[in-house]
């Protein structure tokens, strides 16, 4: 027996996406990035530099490393872009409350923004013991206390935010243990950052989604107009379909562009969803819950962009339903005009026919006559006591078999010419 080529990535993949157990005080900083495909090698590069090439899960898309002897870091590949996230340990409020005044997080954090790519979402996150001790750091922070959202999630374990960015261009997460078993706070505080990661790669696609409108309210004016024309208007049915075509082409480039964005986009807010029931978030009185928090502002902009996929498929189907129908009332003439023409070619070879045979008729009485104006000739040369009879009593005997006699052979030797035409 031997491995399959993929097994050991196959296990790899089951353990990405997992922190270290996060000790108590921590201050941890997180960035979730895009990251070009010709960033890829420069990224990874710098990553390996510092996690010193070791693949410790099997899996190239992971790296563990330090940067220096206070902070750690992990780093992740993603389909779109990567996360890098910080852990300094032994860490006071100081350093949280202004990393400058510490030379091992600055330095961290000045390595770290040295890496290629655009910032999706960037966080500081405080872990303290309890309650007080992350309410004392919180007090020197200027949060907004009306959108001020606080919940406890998984138990005992409480958070603190107000989602927006700080002039350092962070976002503040301020988190107490409250005595929670640290890998349930790890594993708690991890999909804490998994659901804002993925809400924002979520969001990217609400500004798509909402540029396409415009161009989705310009298909539907067209084709209300291309309707109206092909049930009221005199324009050529040739016309009118190589205009729906051109629709139809339109709002084909419109969902090829945004196709990949409306598909993350749903997948994103798929995983943001698990992520909070997962959380078993519990409100908190006096603050708004980070339930309330993501059914009033992330569902409204995922129903939007579901609504944009939804928008578009009925304009394309009722586009085709127009064409189909133009179609058919196209075929539907095209067979009328056939029926007319094989009724007017009917109608011709039937008036060739009785042409033909009033030609044939009088083919026979001309035939007959020069036979019989020979004959005449013929019986000049008889004198009259011959026969006992004029010529022209003669002639007139043979005026009617004559022409019976002429018109059968005329006509055997068509329908012989007949069957032979049938049979080659």
């Amino acid at each position: 027996m031997r491995d399959h080529e993929l097994r050991r990535r196959a296990v790899g993949e089951m353990h990405l996406r997992r922190w270290p157990l996060l000790p108590v005080p921590c201050h941890i900083v997180q960035w979730v990035l895009a990251i070009d495909d010709a960033e890829r090698a420069e990224e990874l590069h710098a990553i390996e530099l510092k996690a010193g090439g070791a693949d410790l899960v099997g899996n190239p898309a992971h790296r563990e490393g330090r940067v220096n002897d206070r902070v750690t870091f992990t780093w992740e590949r993603q389909s779109e872009g990567s996360s890098l996230t910080l852990y300094t340990s032994p860490c006071d409020e100081t350093g949280f409350l202004d990393p400058m005044v510490d030379g091992h997080i600055s330095q961290a954090i000045a390595w770290a923004q040295t890496l290629p790519g655009q910032v999706i979402r960037s966080t500081r996150i405080w872990l303290g013991e309890d309650d007080a001790d992350v309410q004392r750091v919180l007090d020197r922070h200027s949060l907004n206390r009306d959108e001020l959202v606080s919940s406890t999630v998984g138990g005992g374990i409480r958070v603190w935010s107000d989602f927006r960015i700080m002039d350092d261009g962070f976002g503040r997460l301020f988190v107490a243990a409250n005595g929670a078993d640290r890998r349930d706070l790890t594993r708690q505080l991890q999909r804490m950052q998994e659901l804002g990661n993925y809400r924002n790669k979520a969001l990217l696609g609400l500004p798509v989604a909402r540029e396409s409108w415009p161009k989705l309210d310009a298909a539907e004016e067209r084709l209300r107009d291309l309707s109206n024309r092909i049930a009221n208007s005199d324009a050529r049915d040739d016309s009118l379909l190589e205009e729906l075509s051109g629709l139809a082409l339109d709002l084909a480039s419109v969902s090829t562009a945004i196709s990949f964005r409306m598909d993350a986009t749903r997948a994103y807010g798929q995983i943001v969803e698990e992520r909070l029931e997962q959380l078993e978030v519990k409100p908190v009185e006096g603050f708004a819950s980070l339930v309330d928090f993501t059914q009033r502002r992330f569902r409204p902009a995922m129903n939007t962009c579901l609504a944009t996929n939804e928008r578009i498929e009925r304009i394309a189907h009722r586009t085709e339903q127009l064409a189909s129908l133009l179609r058919a009332r196209i075929d539907t003439r095209i067979e009328n005009q056939n029926a007319e023409l094989l009724r007017s070619m009917e109608q011709s070879i039937s008036m060739q026919a009785r042409l033909q045979q009033l030609v044939e008729g009088l083919s026979a009485v001309a035939l007959s006559y020069y036979v019989l104006g020979l004959i005449k000739y013929a019986l000049y040369a008889v004198p009259d006591d011959v026969l006992g009879v004029s010529d022209e009593f003669v002639v007139g005997l043979l005026v009617l078999p004559l022409v019976l006699g002429v018109w059968w052979t005329m006509h055997v030797l068509k329908d012989r010419l007949i069957k032979t035409s049938e049979q080659k």
